[in-house]
């Protein structure tokens, strides 16, 4: 599974690159602000980081699409005292690492201010090895989520924030409750 959506968002980066004209290609950075809803967890917001590349395919007046492929850090807390599925409370921080492929529809206000929205298909990379229990991965390796925010443009340059709220559940322990992750993205960008 994480093989095919790897090599989906490089077909679909090389697709728009060759059969575009107008494209813009770059690359961005900046501050991940995560955290996964449930009673195992802290109700804050962490600090993370994302790093990755885009391009951006002019459609009709005033409209694009911004394919993304996105290297993502999300730390989290976990709640203390909790006890289930897993003890949570002797870990503290938990650290997952996502590749994620956002596909945003761009709406140029004008040229200086972009609206943003679209769907992001997650895959983790990997996550601490203190949540395995009986070789079983805490989280599931594919998640599906909706994003959308602004993006300020200056010459090449791309100033960005964003919301993602998570549609699927990652628990993978069968807890009954539901793990989604939420964050908030802070970026720049850089259009080559």
């Amino acid at each position: 599974m994480k093989k095919k959506i790897i090599s989906f968002a490089v077909l679909l980066f090389i697709f728009s690159a060759g059969f575009s004209q107008g494209f813009t290609i770059g690359i961005k950075g900046g501050a991940n602000l995560g955290k996964i809803s449930g009673k195992a967890f802290k109700d804050k917001y962490t600090s993370g980081f994302q790093v990755g590349g885009f391009v951006t395919v002019p459609l009709a007046a005033g409209f694009a699409i911004q394919p993304e492929v996105l290297f993502n850090q999300t730390n989290v807390d976990t709640a203390s005292g909790f006890s289930g599925v897993y003890s949570f409370n002797k870990i503290g921080n938990i650290r997952v690492n996502t590749l994620s492929i956002p596909i945003m529809l761009n709406y140029n206000l004008n040229k200086y201010f972009t609206l943003q929205a679209g769907p992001q298909f997650g895959v983790v990379i990997s996550q601490d090895k203190d949540l395995l229990q009986n070789g079983k991965d805490a989280f599931k390796s594919g998640n599906f989520s909706l994003a959308g925010g602004v993006q300020l443009n200056f010459l090449k340059f791309r100033v960005y924030g964003r919301f993602v709220g998570g549609l699927t559940n990652l628990d993978n322990v069968g807890s009954k409750e539901s793990w989604k992750v939420n964050g908030i993205q802070l970026g720049v960008g850089l259009a080559l």
